[in-house]
């Protein structure tokens, strides 16, 4: 008796995720190929294609562990977490952590936020290229008021903290990087940013990360800077978040 349509969309889904499912093999029909053999090529192509997909948005994560590696990486992550829309650069939200928990990836324990850099620069790219606050959006302002400004930081733009380099761990990844290890002593705070055409970061201070992060939480400039230490200059910090176009146009 054929599979009614619920069943056979369930049982093909999760024949596509490893559950091997004979009573498919009646609904599949074909020329000289078996059905079995069917089955097992489109979950091929699925797993080949996500898994690819996920190299594209975690190309640092893929240079530092190796293509093998990160190909069984991948095929776990999609076994056990599978798209739930169909836009594949909105895939992969989950894999950082997923590689955080991964027995495989224990002996790298700086992989996971690597992670989440990648999956940073990539909702960055991906974010709306306007709407960024310009200094002439401020020219009618009087100086007086600017501290009491409330600004949302810039489509896009997060900040990521790792008790790794971050920084230094990226640039050694790239391509054309020059062959050695990489010191993995220090921390790294990074603003992720949208550029005009791709995506990229800066180093933070101690600084301005209490500062964007007051932002982020709603407060005033001079709220948000209160929270920074001492020696903190809010008119420095201020123009450089300006001048990176990492704050929200005010509505």
């Amino acid at each position: 008796m054929p599979l009614a349509l619920r069943d056979l969309q369930a049982a093909f889904a999760a024949h596509l995720l490893g559950a091997d499912r004979a009573d498919l093999t009646a609904e599949v029909f074909g020329d000289t190929i078996p059905a079995s053999a069917r089955l097992r090529v489109y979950r091929h192509h699925v797993f080949e294609s996500l898994g690819a997909a996920l190299a594209a948005t975690f190309p640092t994560v893929q240079a530092l562990v190796g293509a093998d590696f990160f190909r069984g990486l991948a095929r776990a992550f999609v076994g056990q977490s599978p798209p739930d829309q169909p836009v594949l650069a909105e895939y992969g939200a989950g894999f950082p952590a997923f590689i955080a928990g991964h027995d495989a990836a224990r002996e790298l324990p700086y992989l996971a936020d690597v992670g989440r850099l990648d999956w940073a620069l990539n909702l960055a790219f991906h974010a709306p290229a306007g709407g960024r606050l310009a200094a002439t959006d401020l020219a009618a302002l009087s100086a007086d008021r600017l501290p009491s400004l409330r600004l949302a930081l810039a489509p896009g733009t997060a900040l990521i903290s790792s008790p790794y380099p971050l920084d230094r761990i990226w640039a050694a990844s790239q391509p054309d990087a020059p062959a050695g290890t990489v010191d993995l002593d220090g921390g790294a705070h990074l603003l992720v940013l949208r550029r005009p055409d791709d995506a990229a970061f800066v180093a933070l201070s101690a600084g301005e990360v209490a500062f964007v992060t007051g932002l982020a939480d709603g407060l005033s400039l001079e709220e948000a800077a209160c929270r920074a230490d001492s020696g903190f200059n809010l008119s420095v910090a201020f123009a450089r978040l300006l001048g990176l176009g990492a704050l929200a146009a005010s509505q």
